[in-house]
């Protein structure tokens, strides 16, 4: 049913390609601090178009190391998101695309995304835990692993690991997959895209346009359905 809400509303806005953004709510409810009994979820979504290619952060963007100051439960999606406000702020600040925030110099992930490096052509993503948000485009990323030819390890690294990589990248909703050349002022390998990098991205927007395909049949599937019922009505 979710599905088809989004669908309709991509439609409506007239998107082709873009994105649909979801946020379920626990409900309306007097405040308080204890979870309310016997109330609806609040649903809001809306949708607004992006390109899945030609992205000018393509080429490489800046992400600037800050401690994370977060609370132990990150893997839940909350809307409470002050400790990602302050990384996201400070990375512009400083110039940057992007956060790489990090506990005692071992790196835990982005303030909006997930964070990757590679080692001899082989991919490096910290494995999920209570430490990290279980990312949509991480998920897909290590689904297409294998389509990108790229071996995957699901390991914790350092940010002198990141900066010291062959090639790093950032994995989000929004930014899809994205190479990261600097790492404050440190050249990440020869601070261009690396091939794995731009191979798991290939791999990434593939699948995006082929469940965008799937999609479109779906939708015309069901228009098609629809003027069916209603021939059929009195």
């Amino acid at each position: 049913e979710l599905e088809a809400v989004m669908q309709e509303l991509a439609t409506r806005n007239g998107i082709t390609e873009g994105l649909v953004y979801l946020q379920v709510t626990r409900g309306a409810a007097e405040r308080d601090f204890a979870f309310p009994d016997h109330v609806q979820p609040t649903v809001f979504a809306f949708a607004r178009p992006k390109k899945l290619s030609d992205d000018p952060n393509q080429h490489g963007i800046r992400v600037h190391v800050v401690p994370d100051i977060r609370w132990q439960r990150c893997d839940i999606k909350s809307t409470a998101m002050l400790a990602q406000v302050l990384a996201k702020q400070a990375a512009r600040q400083a110039g940057a695309f992007e956060a790489m925030m990090h506990e005692d110099g071992l790196v835990t992930e982005g303030g909006s995304s997930n964070l990757w490096i590679v080692r001899d052509g082989i991919a490096y993503t910290r494995p999920l835990s209570r430490d990290i948000l279980a990312g949509i485009t991480r998920h897909v990323c290590l689904d297409v692993a294998d389509e990108a030819q790229v071996s995957v390890v699901q390991r914790a690294f350092t940010v002198e690991q990141a900066i010291n990589a062959d090639e790093c990248f950032i994995t989000s909703a929004t930014s899809f997959v994205l190479p990261v050349t600097r790492i404050d002022e440190h050249v990440v390998g020869n601070g261009a895209p690396g091939p794995v990098t731009l191979r798991m991205r290939d791999a990434y927007l593939a699948r995006a346009h082929r469940s965008r395909c799937h999609e479109d049949r779906a939708a015309a599937h069901r228009r098609s359905q629809g003027r069916h019922h209603r021939s059929d009505g009195p």
